[in-house]
C-alpha cells in the first residue's frame, strides 16, 4: 500500500501561494509520481467594521476592512525522493504549509 502525502496551503497572496504549487507539481512531474490538485479550497473572508469617527460626533458610517485567507490542498504519492526534494523548496513568508502523512 503506497503511502500518500495531504499538503494544505494557506495564504492570503494567491500569487505566492499559485508559484508554490507550481513548484510542487514540477517536482511531481520530474519524478513522475501521481499528483492530485491543487484543489482550491474555500476562501475565508475575514471583515472589520470599524466606525470613520473614534469620538462619536457626526452621521455613524463604518469602514469595512477585508482580509481573504486562500486555501489549496495537494496529495501526492509520498517517497522519500519527493519529500526531501519538497522540503527544498523555498516558500515565501506569507504562504504557510501543514503536511500530513497517511
Amino acid at each position: 500500500m503506497a503511502r500518500r502525502a495531504r499538503i494544505k496551503l494557506t495564504s492570503t497572496d494567491t500569487d505566492k501561494l499559485e508559484a508554490v504549487c507550481g513548484e510542487i507539481k514540477e517536482i511531481a512531474s520530474k519524478i513522475g509520481v501521481k499528483l492530485v490538485g491543487p484543489i482550491p479550497l474555500p476562501t475565508k473572508k475575514l471583515i472589520v467594521p470599524t466606525r470613520k469617527t473614534p469620538c462619536g460626533d457626526g452621521t455613524s458610517t463604518w469602514d469595512k476592512y477585508e482580509m481573504r485567507v486562500h486555501k489549496r490542498l495537494i496529495e501526492i504519492d509520498a517517497r522519500d525522493r519527493v519529500m526531501r526534494s519538497i522540503m527544498r523548496i523555498r516558500v515565501p513568508n506569507e504562504v504557510y504549509i501543514e503536511m500530513e502523512i497517511k
